[in-house]
């Protein structure tokens, strides 16, 4: 029984990381779905909390359903073995920290899945606080394992 879990464990393993496609595409779709992320954290931003004037509920609804589906995507299997050897702003501690890194990732996909919900009420002062600890499992991910520019 344990020789087929463990089988079963280096299987799922490796089909992962055969998913997840050969280093240089782990960054760029890794890179790119943190581009989308950022695009529409910009929107919410800009209207929940910059400028509520400007409040699209549709729009916010739209930008917290993209933030949410980057957020359950399964982002960390773009951070196979070597992915920290080409020139990105990923420190090698990541590999090293990898309880912390799930603890983040599981806090983001919560915090984004209930902006998602907040989202779809239209309160932009309830809004503007979920947004905030969206913001804030991501700076705590940057502190981590982000190379400062």
């Amino acid at each position: 029984m344990r020789m087929k879990l463990a089988l079963g464990l280096v299987l799922g393993a490796a089909t992962t990381a055969a998913l997840a496609g050969p280093v240089e595409e782990q960054i760029r779709f890794r890179q790119s779905a943190y581009s989308f992320l950022s695009w529409n954290t910009a929107k919410i931003k800009a209207q929940a909390a910059d400028h509520p004037e400007t409040y699209n509920k549709d729009q916010v609804i739209a930008a917290a359903n993209a933030i949410a589906g980057v957020a359950n995507s399964g982002l960390n299997e773009l951070y196979g073995p070597g992915t920290d050897q080409k020139p990105t702003r990923l420190k090698s501690e990541f590999f090293e920290k990898q309880d912390e890194v799930k603890e983040i990732d599981a806090t983001f996909i919560k915090e984004a899945n209930e902006l998602q919900k907040v989202a779809a009420t239209g309160d932009v002062a309830a809004i503007k606080t979920q947004f905030g600890k969206v913001g804030a499992t991501c700076k705590s991910c940057h502190d981590l394992i982000r190379v400062r520019e």
